[in-house]
């Protein structure tokens, strides 16, 4: 099976391309390699590569930037969608689009599962609710999923941030009115492999299972740490952000257990086993 990835360059993809190619023939590309905004590019390279499979990886993910840059936030992650749905059915081929858990409004107090109704509050995830809307609309066979607070060895995350600031500071303060599901990308991957040689078309929800607030994430990191760091909980309203975030975006996944797919591991296990990749390296440089 031959496997097309876009964004290979980006946190996730630098995992999730190594993870793929173990199994299927992949081939990658980065941002400087594919437009995904040029449609002439996009259907021309598809064509050229004629893959059965393409997971699209790339995206705008600068959340507060968005709320000033809403056109370059739609024309890569609705637009740059669209070319990349129009140029899967063209060849044939699965695609299977990443998404976000800010396609919810976060007013929720239980997990949300797939079909519950997404009320995005900002520019990104807005942008990203638009990406799935065409995929919907264009693709006869495709996967959204929709991820959260993700984390790894690439490029930079909270996790990273966390173990920085922790070497430098004795005493943090962080967010603990937000809750979500934090995902390490290797078992982000390790899904979306079993996913994508399937049949079972449709919505999934893919983030390491249970969930925190982030207060309880970095209370968490420093525990495995072991880095003497005092924590104290603070509130949204105290570090003002360009764009709104959930405040609730547990996700359920309802999708993985009824098709039978083996769930991601729990969030406390999975930073434990990001923290024993990074190895002493953190210690370094965070």
């Amino acid at each position: 099976m031959k496997v097309l990835v876009t964004g290979s360059n980006g946190q996730l993809g630098r995992d999730l391309f190594p993870i793929l190619k173990q199994t299927f023939d992949a081939i990658g590309f980065s941002r400087e390699q594919l437009d995904i905004t040029s449609q002439e590019q996009v259907l021309s390279v598809v064509d050229s590569e004629k893959p059965d499979v393409i997971v699209h990886a790339a995206a705008y993910t600068a959340v507060d930037a968005a709320e000033s840059d809403q056109d370059t936030a739609f024309t890569v992650n609705a637009y740059g969608t669209r070319n990349m749905a129009l140029a899967a059915e063209k060849v044939g081929a699965k695609l299977c689009y990443i998404s976000t858990d800010y396609v919810f409004d976060g007013t929720g107090t239980k997990p949300y599962n797939e079909y519950d109704n997404t009320n995005p509050m900002g520019v990104y995830g807005k942008s990203k609710r638009a990406g799935e809307q065409l995929v919907q609309t264009l693709c006869s066979r495709f996967f959204i999923v929709r991820t959260s607070w993700v984390y790894g060895k690439h490029g930079a995350n909270f996790v990273k941030t966390m173990l920085k600031l922790g070497q430098e500071r004795d005493k943090l303060s962080v967010v603990q009115d937000q809750t979500g599901s934090p995902t390490y990308t290797v078992d982000l991957s390790n899904f979306l492999r079993d996913l994508i040689q399937s049949e079972s078309y449709g919505i999934y929800h893919a983030s390491n299972t249970g969930g925190c607030s982030w207060f309880e994430f970095a209370s968490e990191i420093f525990r495995q740490t072991g880095l003497p760091v005092k924590l104290t909980p603070c509130t949204t309203e105290d570090f003002p952000r360009p764009a709104p975030r959930p405040r609730y975006s547990v996700m359920d996944h309802m999708s993985i257990r009824t098709n039978g797919f083996k769930d991601l591991p729990q969030w406390q296990d999975a930073l434990e086993r990001f923290l024993e990749e990074l190895g002493d390296s953190w210690e370094v440089d965070g």
